[in-house]
């Protein structure tokens, strides 16, 4: 027969299992304990006459033990569902519980209230979208990184290998036909010498077809100048120098002769006008500003039926002025 003076005395001053000791109070770990601490009254297995409230997936159960059934630990506990709504729930504790202790009433009321509220809270907590928290596992990652490391390291080995097999090929190392060579790899190595070549060719051709080009646009260009009646005359020449000096020369004897000069040359310009033109002696140049002597137009050349593109016209101009010899007094004199 059970009695729970013995059990008490035993559990609750000796040994018990669910017994967890503090330095304030002590408290129970059995889940039908309807306080969570180990007294007298709240004991579970020290009570023949026991009534606690748990949870179960989001619902309420009341669990009740009586003395009838201690015989049979199987069906020892009693489950009656609690309904959803706390005023239903406190008033199917009352009536269940009609004869029974005060304290196991209240306790087990207080009970469905504290549950109620947890309850309540969570479904708060799952309406809201708040950050999921994934766990970073460093040795995993750790371990991939080392396994792509050396999976690229191995790719640039056999890319750096398969290059050096290709140089040689394109060098002929092995012979014009080399064996144990895939024929795609040996035909695309000679399609890609023969493109190469392809270029190569073709930049040449190019280069030689703007050359003509430009030698057409300034052909083009002196045909356009000399049309128009341009000449280019140069600086420096050895003929403008010997003339230079015969001209100096012919300022000195004009000096030496005087006023009576100017006769004789109007008498010598008389005769020469009289005389034909193939008599007649080169003309003296007078001193100033010169101009230059008209060159001999080179013959027209045919224009290209080519279509190309003419160039600006230019027009160029260039004077030259002798430096005048410091004259003397007589020279003024008889000037």
């Amino acid at each position: 027969m059970q009695s729970d003076d013995v059990i008490w005395s035993v559990i609750g001053h000796d040994f018990c299992s669910y017994k967890v000791k503090t330095a304030t109070q002590n408290f129970c770990r059995n889940e039908y304990n309807v306080t969570g601490l180990c007294t007298r009254q709240s004991c579970p297995l020290a009570n023949s006459r026991y009534a606690t409230v748990r949870e179960k997936e989001g619902v309420l159960y009341l669990y009740m033990k009586t003395i009838e059934r201690a015989h049979t630990p199987a069906k020892m506990w009693e489950t009656i569902k609690l309904s959803k709504d706390y005023s239903k729930a406190l008033e199917q504790i009352d009536k269940e519980l009609k004869y029974w202790p005060n304290f196991t009433i209240h306790k087990c009321k207080q009970r469905v209230t504290k549950i109620t509220q947890y309850l309540i809270k969570m479904r708060r907590i799952k309406l809201r979208q708040e950050p999921t928290l994934v766990g970073v596992k460093k040795k995993l990652d750790r371990r991939e990184a080392t396994r792509e490391r050396k999976a690229l390291s191995a790719a640039h080995l056999e890319k750096s290998i398969e290059k050096e097999l290709i140089e040689r090929l394109k060098s002929k190392a092995y012979g014009d036909a080399p064996l144990n060579v895939n024929e795609s790899v040996w035909q695309a190595i000679l399609d890609g010498e023969k493109k190469g070549k392809e270029k190569v060719v073709g930049t040449e051709l190019d280069m030689e077809d703007e050359e003509t080009d430009e030698e057409e646009e300034e052909e083009e260009m002196e045909e356009d100048w000399d049309a128009e009646g341009g000449e280019f005359v140069s600086d420096f020449s050895g003929d403008e120098d010997g003339e230079l000096d015969d001209d100096l020369s012919d300022l000195e004897d004009l000096m030496e002769e005087g006023p009576g000069g100017d006769e004789s040359e109007d008498d010598q310009s008389d005769e020469g006008n009289n005389s034909s033109p193939e008599d007649q002696p080169p003309s003296k140049i007078v001193l100033g500003k010169r101009k230059a002597k008209p060159t001999a137009k080179a013959p027209p050349r045919k224009k290209l039926d080519r279509p190309g593109r003419r160039g600006p016209r230019v027009e160029v101009e260039i004077e030259r002025e002798v430096e005048s010899i410091p004259l003397t007094r007589s020279a003024l004199a008889n000037w």
